[in-house]
């Protein structure tokens, strides 16, 4: 066994215990997910155009009226609306971000929450603790910007949002191999100590690139974190799909609603020089829907 997956298997039980002494070992109740069967498409009506083959239609004159189009406004105007007084600020903008792969039932989802957005503009400020209005548990999107665009976790990559008095959201990704996610509870680990520079053999490693020292509660982002374990304001969680979890879902990036985090620490983490990282522990806030199981064999 090599000295990673020792380190790794020493991290996921000393991270179990410390969920177990706090009790929070014992999962509530929790649905799985069902597959969807696809919906039939609705067949398209065939169209039957009945004409008059004795007295066909005559195309109209454009030209005949050019002028006095011209003169009542300076917009085009086809035939039908010529001679009408149109207000064209009363037009209705669809905000429907469904896209049509899900309407005519093309696409079917393993996720049983209803599609959030994908893009346009914010309605509401996500440096806010606490829910999104309109945003239920379970709401999904398909990509990181849709979860930015309806204010649940603004940042596209990076998976801690917050300030000065805390964290707004973080989003589960699987990126440390042991963290251990029960649902109801999980433990995280921070941001930092990562060289963003890259190197000249690879420059844009970036978030990949391999530890290269301790991480520190003074940066920003861990430092929120600390802060919410103190005040206890509730943090929006959203997992996606890249996470190996089993309340993970299988499509895109889903919001489980609110959690507190509960402690704060420093450990050794899962690299060969043993650089430090920071860990907390987070705590689902009760009376939420529960959050759905993968079915066994799920991707």
């Amino acid at each position: 066994m090599s000295a990673y997956e020792k380190q790794r298997l020493a991290n996921i039980a000393k991270n179990k215990k410390l969920l177990e002494e706090l009790g929070l070992n014992k999962p509530f109740f929790e649905p799985v997910e069902k597959p969807r069967k696809p919906q039939a498409t609705a067949k398209k009506r065939k169209i039957e155009q009945i004409e008059d083959k004795d007295s066909p239609r005559k195309k109209s004159s454009r030209t005949s009226d050019a002028s006095s189009d011209h003169e009542n406004s300076t917009l085009r105007r086809s035939t039908r609306n010529r001679g009408k007084a149109i207000d064209y600020s009363a037009e209705i903008v669809s905000e429907d971000y469904i896209p049509d792969s899900f309407k005519v039932g093309i696409r079917v989802t393993k996720n049983t929450g209803p599609l959030g957005r994908e893009d346009g503009k914010r309605v509401h400020n996500p440096k806010k603790f606490g829910a999104i209005p309109g945003i239920e548990v379970g709401t999904w999107w398909e990509s990181r910007q849709g979860c930015s665009a309806d204010s649940i976790h603004a940042p596209w990559v990076a998976g801690i949002s917050g300030g000065p008095e805390g964290a707004y959201s973080v989003a589960l990704s699987g990126g440390y191999d042991d963290d251990v996610d029960d649902g109801h509870a999980f433990t995280y680990t921070g941001s930092g100590g990562r060289d963003l520079k890259g190197t000249k053999t690879a420059p844009k490693n970036l978030r990949t690139a391999p530890q290269s020292s301790d991480q520190s509660f003074e940066h920003s982002f861990n430092a929120s974190l600390k802060k919410s374990a103190e005040t206890k304001k509730p943090v929006r969680v959203i997992r996606g799909f890249k996470s190996t979890s089993n309340y993970a879902p299988t499509e895109g990036y889903r919001y489980d609603g609110l959690y507190t985090v509960e402690s704060a620490w420093m450990q050794k983490g899962l690299n060969p020089k043993g650089y430090l990282v920071c860990k907390y522990l987070f705590k689902r806030v009760p009376d939420q829907p529960p959050i759905p199981v993968r079915m066994s064999g799920d991707d």
